[in-house]
């Protein structure tokens, strides 16, 4: 089922297109993007099962915001990642995207628990999530691989929905 347009508080997420790839693009290029997201990560999305967004702020591409679901009904669960251009942080963008896709996957998708794994060093991103609501579970140690080749730990996190 093709995703459909959310609309959050200020922004527009709508599914990806060929078209966003440059400016998707750019933005991971940003040494403050970069730092936690790899370029080739994004570029493997089409491959893999995640149902991806663009992030339109005033009619620009200021981001990207996926999902991927566990739909076994005994697991039934959805993970999230997103990332929002260096121009827009600390200004509630990546905040509006994450609570716009939480009500669609709650709500909509009727998912009961959503996760985050950002990397343990990235404090900003731990913070968002905590006030959006998410819980630390625990850290994955030597989860992801940088560019650099270096494994880093990650917080795994999720967001209960009670009935």
């Amino acid at each position: 089922m093709p995703a459909s347009v959310l609309t959050g508080e200020g922004v527009l997420l709508r599914p990806i297109t060929p078209d966003d790839a440059a400016p998707i693009g750019a933005i991971l290029e940003e040494p403050e993007v970069a730092r936690w997201w790899r370029r080739g990560e994004w570029e493997r999305v089409a491959e893999e099962r995640a149902t991806t967004f663009a992030i339109v702020l005033d009619g620009q591409v200021v981001g990207c915001i996926q999902y991927t679901e566990e739909t076994d009904p005994d697991y039934r669960s959805a993970a999230v990642d997103v990332f929002v251009a260096g121009r827009v942080q600390g200004r509630g963008v990546g905040s509006d995207a994450m609570r716009t896709l939480m009500r669609h996957l709650t709500e909509e998708r009727e998912h009961h628990r959503l996760t985050v794994d950002p990397a343990l060093a990235n404090e900003r991103a731990i913070h968002v999530y905590e006030k959006l609501g998410f819980c630390r579970v625990g850290v994955m140690r030597r989860y992801e691989c940088g560019d650099d080749g270096v494994w880093r730990d990650a917080l795994l996190m999720e967001l209960v929905v009670e009935p």
